[in-house]
């Protein structure tokens, strides 16, 4: 018989019982996690730790998406490990319209780990740097929608709203000024929703371009180019034509939106007439003015004029709300109108020449509705008219007008917007501010779909940033990778010496 004094602390009995026990404890905890996760799902509320982690949908989206039947899929074609890109805001956001419709597919293609499945997606989706484009820049950062045959993409740069903020420099001594992007806005709800509306309802719309005098084009790439003008217009569901209405051509039945950018020579008689002859059947019209046009009469003033606006020979400088010389920036917004949700944000315009309304002595039988849309600040003043008192100018308009009882118009009831600038819808502006945000409300007005303007607002972004010196910024890494690693191993080598006596 075995002494109990020599009896093995850790025989087989004791390893089978402690075995048991931890296969005991095991089952009760995934029992545990099972049946909290069984409960989330029979009565699931969800709930946010703070206004800057919450993602909640707008009823207008929510009502959008509850009427989509077929299955979409929404790419996250992301570097996952960027810190600034917002890629984990994006991600739940799109669990957000997955949770809300679960027609709704949500996969993350991460680029730069995974660059087979990225090529893969290239190719399937046609975007720039796959064999359909070679010669365009490689994609990146993108989220891209599809239906069935039918997608589309949303850049990332289009997502999210920055502007240049000065920064104190690393070193003291140093003089170079520096600057960051801080982000402003996030228009991610817009972008999904009016992506996924889009390919709901799969023929685009048909907008043509006026060509023929002077005006910049859509394929142009250059600064002074239209080319992210007609991108926007392309994201807004919009196929996109140039036209011109020389000799015996017309304008379309389909054409849903002119659009007439800053022409600098004049057009002629048949043409103006066919202009105010599609105005007149409700046609809708997207019309750019900038400054170079001050001495030039396009023809196009006395028709807008008969629509109740005056496009003004002079622009504006504003000296307290300005970017150097020439950039002014818009912050007079008109809360009752289609531009409420930029009320928060800015415009810069390149001097803007002032739309005003016009002051009627006898108005028509039926009038336009006439909304000044954006204006310059209270000190403002016209330039080439020093006596005048400095006063708010409105630098944006639109016009509409109001169905008639017993009439209707073969393409509908005439909307139009009047902007005194082109060149803030240029390649080198439009990302500036909420440019390309008002081009997006502009678009959905113009065209009458008011799902997507009604409850869909750009969320601001708050940033909570720790500023530390550099000589703090060493002491904080020798805390973390230094004292607290190394404070553990030291507890682990006293219980061990505790333990070995």
């Amino acid at each position: 018989m075995t002494d109990p004094k020599f009896r093995p602390s850790f025989s087989r009995s004791n390893r089978w019982q402690i075995g048991l026990d931890k296969v005991v404890r095991t089952l009760l905890v995934l029992s545990v996690v099972f049946m909290v996760n069984y409960l989330g799902m029979q009565f699931f509320h969800r709930f946010y730790l703070s206004s800057q982690t919450r993602i909640q949908l707008s009823s207008r989206t929510l009502t959008i998406l509850h009427s989509i039947t077929n299955q979409m899929v929404i790419t996250l074609y992301y570097d996952t490990r960027d810190e600034d890109n917002f890629y984990p805001t994006l991600s739940a956001l799109a669990d957000e319209y997955r949770a809300a419709n679960r027609n709704i597919i949500v996969r993350t293609v991460d680029y730069e780990r995974n660059p087979a499945e990225a090529e893969k997606v290239k190719e399937e989706y046609n975007l720039p740097g796959s064999a359909a484009s070679p010669n365009a820049p490689p994609s990146k950062d993108l989220v891209i929608f599809a239906c069935g045959d039918h997608h589309d993409y949303v850049p990332g740069e289009a997502i999210v709203k920055y502007k240049l903020e000065r920064t104190a420099p690393d070193d003291p001594k140093q003089k170079e000024l520096q600057f960051r992007k801080k982000p402003i806005a996030f228009n991610g709800e817009i972008m999904f929703t009016s992506k996924l509306l889009a390919l709901a309802h799969t023929e685009p719309l048909r907008a043509y371009f006026l060509q023929g005098h002077g005006e910049s084009s859509l394929s142009d790439t250059t600064d002074p180019g239209f080319a992210k003008f007609g991108l926007a217009l392309a994201q807004n569901n919009l196929l996109v034509t140039n036209l011109e209405l020389l000799g015996e051509a017309e304008i379309p039945m389909d054409c849903s939106l002119l659009i007439i950018a800053a022409p600098i020579r004049a057009l002629d008689g048949s043409e103006l007439q066919k202009i105010d002859q599609y105005l007149a059947q409700g046609g809708r019209l997207f019309a750019l003015f900038n400054y170079e046009s001050l001495n030039l009469s396009t023809g196009l003033e006395p028709i807008l004029q008969r629509w109740g606006v005056n496009v003004v020979p002079g622009y504006v400088k504003d000296p307290q709300n300005s970017i150097g010389d020439q950039v002014v920036v818009v912050r007079n917004f008109n809360p009752k109108s289609f531009v409420n949700p930029l009320t928060q944000l800015a415009l810069e315009m390149v001097l803007p020449r002032p739309i005003v309304k016009v002051d009627w002595v006898t108005a028509p039988a039926n009038p336009p509705q006439v909304d000044e849309l954006a204006a310059s600040s209270d000190q403002s003043t016209l330039a080439g008219d020093p006596a005048a008192s400095p006063q708010s100018y409105p630098l944006i308009t639109a016009i509409e007008e109001k169905p008639v009882a017993g009439v209707s118009n073969p393409r509908g009831n005439t909307r139009i917007v009047v902007a005194g600038d082109s060149y803030f819808l240029d390649n080198q502006i439009i990302e500036a501010a909420a440019n390309r945000d008002f081009v997006n409300y502009a678009i959905n007005w113009l065209l009458d779909r008011p799902e997507l303007l009604a409850g869909i607002n750009a969320q601001p972004v708050t940033e909570f940033r720790l500023a530390i010196t550099q000589k703090q910024g060493q002491r904080l890494d020798w805390l973390l990778l230094g004292a607290l690693p190394g404070s553990v191993m030291v507890i682990g080598w006293l219980v061990w010496l505790v333990r070995r006596k």
